[in-house]
């Protein structure tokens, strides 16, 4: 009896053993998977932030006028462009401000990639808008495709609101 209740023994402290092995496994992976995730995150910024870069200046090189800036710092990564003209007719001025503006927004503890568009056309807003997918499930086509989608909805408005 004394040999049975010693394998036992020995069986029940190596099962305990190994559970405490495959806990901290398991909290290093996830650790590994949270530093994989802010990588992946960065990864995507860059691509997506030069991106964003060229579809704004595509935009902007159609339309006489537009400035172009870099948006980067904490508010996120991106672009726009802007333009603010004087109007006069029947003797009274007025302003007509018009931007684009595109940015990818900081990693943060939801490990999601966020998309963050504004739009406004002759002092009219027309879209503000965020898009985002948690970063283990995004699909980089999908998001360079609505950053296309959002210049050419944009380009279409103001050269409508231009004329």
């Amino acid at each position: 009896m004394s040999d049975d209740f010693n394998e036992r023994l020995e069986s029940a402290i190596q099962r305990g053993k190994q559970r405490a092995e495959r806990k901290a496994t398991a909290e290093r992976q996830q650790e590994m998977s949270a530093e994989e995730l802010r990588r992946l995150h960065t990864s995507l910024r860059l691509s997506l932030s030069d991106h964003i870069e060229k579809a704004v200046h595509r935009v902007a090189d159609h339309f006489p006028g537009f400035r172009t800036e870099a948006l980067f710092g904490e508010n996120g990564w991106g672009a726009a462009c802007y333009r603010d003209d004087l109007r006069i007719e029947a003797g009274k001025r007025s302003n007509q401000y018009s931007r684009l503006e595109m940015m990818i927004r900081p990693y943060s503890d939801l490990n999601v990639l966020e998309l963050k568009g504004k739009g406004t056309v002759m002092n009219r807003e027309l879209f503000n808008r965020n898009h985002f997918v948690t970063i283990a499930e995004v699909n980089e086509s999908d998001f360079l495709r609505l950053i296309d989608s959002w210049a050419i909805e944009y380009a279409e408005v103001y050269a409508t609101k231009s004329m």
